[in-house]
């Protein structure tokens, strides 16, 4: 188990669709093991396959002292009408913006041992939820965003010292 490195926007893993994991292998059981290790560090929420570099299906999630990792995930339910939630991303750091979210998800998947996972909950939880399954589709919270805010949030990111 170690903490990985987080890829920074613009890193092209972070915009290419992760592949399905289709067999449970060690590798696999060690990439979940360094999601988890990776998502304790304080201050993070969930982190996403990609995020450390690898194109497949699994994110690891810290909320509100629920730990874990899920494989294969697929958001199958939302609730409520999406609303602005401040929200940030370990691979674009140190900027927040309002991003439209539902105030509840759903999502389905499978665990390290290959039984059926669900996850589900409202408020950040549910952001979390949407946000790293959008990770494991290639999506970048800032690809959510409204269009004025997304045009500021982009001058931003052009403007950072770690871009």
């Amino acid at each position: 188990m170690s903490v990985r490195e987080i890829r920074l926007y613009g890193d092209p893993v972070l915009r290419t669709t992760c592949a399905e994991i289709d067999d449970i292998d060690d590798g696999i059981r060690a990439l979940v093991d360094d999601l988890i290790e990776t998502v304790r560090l304080p201050g993070r929420a969930g982190v996403a396959a990609p995020q450390i570099g690898v194109g497949l299906r699994a994110f690891s999630y810290n909320v509100d002292g629920r730990v874990g990792a899920i494989l294969n995930p697929r958001v199958v339910e939302v609730r409520g009408e999406k609303t602005p939630t401040n929200e940030g991303c370990l691979s674009v750091p140190n900027l927040w913006h309002p991003t439209p979210r539902h105030p509840y998800a759903r999502v389905e998947g499978i665990d390290v041992d290959g039984r059926d996972a669900v996850l589900e909950g409202e408020g950040l939880f549910a952001q979390m939820l949407q946000h790293e399954t959008d990770h494991l589709d290639g999506v970048v919270y800032l690809h959510r965003l409204e269009k004025d805010e997304r045009r500021i949030a982009m001058r931003q990111v052009r403007e950072s010292d770690w871009f």
